[in-house]
């Protein structure tokens, strides 16, 4: 076959386009021509409406977001320019507080709710901020205020553990939660709210609506304020435990320095009660605290806060309380000076007042520990007994006050010294006999232990006995009183007038509706501890009433002048001197030889006397040394009756114990007593009408010699006016 002949295509002359084939032509114009399209297949029908639905939706979400971005913008704006100033809101307290401190001006206790003063991101121990941020923020620094990698983290982990997305873990950021903090900034306003808890409640509240509202307040903090101005609002306000608000008020309270100065186990311990203050205080669990501290210890270690060397140093040497917190001692009594002072310079406070008082550290320390150390070793195991002791000096000043075995760190608890009322038994004999001793009796005179029946109009007749059913004869009233005789003492009140029996009871500070039948020597009638101590201190400082103070002075924070003030509890004279002092002498011999031997002091003069009521439901011992007054009361709070335990017994040995570490070290110092002298002895007694010892409640009842004839208080006014009045008229 033949080839065609090789012929050069013909070049375009200039100017003119190349012509086109024929098939390219066509092509190009099916190419411009709009495809005809293929019918839609069945499964293309079907997802078609799908399709639409979901372009239409990304169409909507996207203007949606726009919308809700506008939205957020202008709340996080509103919000933005509704905040104050950082130094405004460091101090978020509707209380005040009250420091209490000792006689020697050391604080021991706090109450309301206690702001140590502002500290600032800028001078806070590095060691607290970082333990802080490891603890509740890691990522705290480079978030806009809501941290959407903590939230997916956090739902993940309450997935994990069975819970809704929503339940525990929240993954807050600190600024989230200071803005709880700050409760979206609406104020306390008692006139809104039932009161401050129901307040609280509500701004602790978790739902998805108070959720979103955190995070709107929380990004226009985040705008307002720098990050360390975030921070340092949260470390003032935060509730850490035992009514400290805010780092500072906790370092003091439980390390005795400022949150400035705080090491780095001292830093996770205080960082360590975020999650539950109350849980982990190192005042309700040391222990626990320094677990959870450890764990601190390891996140900032994790972290790079923490070199490995420092982390073993701080797990090797974890926090230790300091001493006022470590022995939280004087719960009690702080309790009582607070409710010794008006309401709203106290438990109701809007400022920060300082309480000076009478407490004395060494001695509560020294009754805890008598009464624990009595209880371990002489009372059964799982025994619900009570007890309660008050030490007071002479003038009424309570040094001590332990109102229970227990006392479990809370304020408001039932003080058994202030708030028990009990029958007093026969530590209300001393007051029988003061009655008698004032009237010109001496410790000398004699009665006579013998049956008794006196008959009591509208209950028939009535016949006191003995505690131990027997009968002595003749006695002296110190023999009386040293074996607790009921009998004479019953023999000796009704002597002297029930009625003056009362009116010295009552002078003294014993005034709780005393009894109006013979009982009343017996100690029928009701008194608390507190009053009762009160009294015996009368009696040792020679006669004059006390009322029992705590309180030294009351002054406001930053200000000089006192509001309140005491210088001392001492009252009105009751008895003479002379009676008290020769009182103080029988007591004593109660000590020596008689009901209260086991609470005898060696080497130290001491007086007191016991008490055991009806049923042994309480037993008391009330005395004194030259230095200082203790009065200890047992039984059950129920009212229950004591198995083996009288006056004389566990609550002498409790008061020798605990007056035994009161007073070592101190001087001994005598008793300011007076001893009787020996009466010259009366001539025998010639008809019935004079003899000295009566044989019943209507004749004379107390022996006398001639010259020292008893006179009622009425005798003696009589005397006196007819004198008086002699002396002008003559006679």
């Amino acid at each position: 076959m033949a080839r065609p002949p090789l012929v050069a295509s013909r070049r375009p002359s200039k100017g003119r386009k190349p012509k086109t084939s024929a098939p390219t032509r066509r092509r190009k114009a099916t190419r411009s021509r709009p495809r005809a399209r293929r019918p839609r297949s069945l499964l293309g029908w079907i997802a078609l409406p799908f399709v639409w639905a979901l372009r239409l939706v990304m169409r909507l979400a996207w203007r949606a977001a726009l919308v809700a971005g506008l939205i957020l913008g202008a709340a996080v704006l509103y919000v933005y320019s509704t905040l104050p100033s950082p130094d405004a809101i460091l101090d978020g307290r509707s209380r005040g507080s009250v420091t209490i401190l000792d006689r020697s001006g050391e604080i021991f206790a706090w109450r309301g709710e206690q702001f140590g003063g502002q500290i600032t991101a800028a001078t806070v121990s590095p060691n607290l901020k970082n333990a802080v941020i490891a603890t509740e923020d890691r990522r705290f620094y480079n978030h806009p205020g809501v941290d959407p990698i903590g939230v997916a983290s956090a739902v993940k982990i309450n997935l994990r553990e069975g819970r809704g997305p929503l339940s525990g873990h929240g993954g807050s950021t600190l600024t989230q939660q200071t803005a709880k903090l700050l409760c979206l900034g609406v104020p306390y306003d008692p006139d809104k709210w039932d009161s401050e808890t129901a307040y609280e409640a509500d701004c602790r509240e978790s739902s998805l609506w108070r959720k979103a509202k955190e995070a709107v307040y929380a990004m226009a903090m985040e705008a307002k304020y720098s990050k360390d101005e975030i921070l340092t609002i949260y470390m003032n306000r935060v509730f850490l435990g035992a009514g400290s608000r805010g780092f500072e008020a906790a370092a003091q309270r439980y390390f005795g320095k400022s949150a400035n100065t705080v090491d780095p186990a001292e830093a996770a311990m205080l960082a360590g009660l975020l999650v539950a203050p109350t849980r982990y205080a190192p005042t309700a669990d040391l222990q626990r605290s320094q677990d959870r501290a450890s764990v601190i210890v390891g996140l900032m270690e994790e972290q790079g806060f923490l070199t490995p060397a420092e982390a073993a140093f701080a797990r090797d040497n974890p926090a230790q309380l300091s001493e006022a917190a470590e022995a939280r001692a004087g719960g009690y009594f702080a309790d009582w000076v607070m409710s010794s002072g008006p309401d709203f310079l106290t438990s109701k406070t809007t400022e920060d007042v300082i309480l000076s008082t009478t407490f004395d550290p060494r001695i509560q320390t020294a009754a805890e520990s008598a009464l624990r150390d009595t209880f371990a070793d002489k009372v059964r195991d799982g025994s619900k007994a009570q007890a309660a002791i008050v030490v007071m000096s002479a003038d009424g000043a309570v040094r001590a006050m332990v109102g229970g075995r227990k006392f479990k760190g809370v304020a408001g608890q039932f003080n058994r010294a202030i708030m028990a009322k009990r029958q007093t038994g026969s530590a209300f004999k001393p007051f029988v006999y003061a009655t008698a001793l004032e009237m010109g009796y001496s410790p000398l005179d004699t009665i006579v232990d013998e049956p008794l029946t006196m008959s009591i109009p509208g209950s028939g007749n009535w016949s006191p006995q003995n505690y131990d059913r027997r009968y002595r004869g003749t006695v002296t009233l110190v023999q009386a009183l040293e074996n607790s005789l009921n009998i004479p003492t019953v023999k000796v009140s009704e002597a002297v007038g029930r009625d003056n029996v009362r009116r010295i009871a009552s002078d003294f500070g014993i005034d709780n509706d005393l009894a109006a039948g013979p009982s009343l020597a017996l100690g029928v009638s009701e008194s608390t501890l507190l009053e009762m101590t009160g009294a015996y201190a009368g009696i040792l400082n020679g006669g004059t009433s006390v009322e029992p103070y705590g309180i030294v002075d009351l002054r406001v924070r930053g200000d000089d002048t006192a509001l309140i003030g005491q210088e001392g509890g001492m009252g009105e004279r009751v008895i003479s001197q002379d009676a008290a002092q020769q009182l103080v002498y029988m007591m004593s011999k109660v000590i020596e030889e008689g009901t209260g031997v086991r609470a005898r002091l060696p080497g130290r003069p001491a007086g007191g006397k016991t008490g055991t009521t009806q049923g042994a439901r309480d037993a008391w011992f009330l005395g004194f040394t030259a230095d200082y007054v203790t009065g200890v009361w047992m039984g059950y709070d129920d009212n229950s009756p004591l198995t083996g335990v009288t006056g004389g017994g566990l609550p002498a040995e409790i008061w020798q114990e605990t007056m035994t570490r009161v007073q070592d070290g101190l001087p001994v110092r005598d008793l300011p007593m007076q001893r009787p002298k020996a009466p010259t002895p009366a001539p025998a007694p010639q008809t019935e009408g004079d003899r000295q010892i009566a044989r019943s409640p209507d004749d004379r009842l107390i022996g006398r010699v001639p010259d020292q004839q008893p006179q009622n208080v009425g005798q003696v006014a009589e005397k006196i006016i007819t004198d008086v009045l002699g002396s002008i008229f003559g006679r």
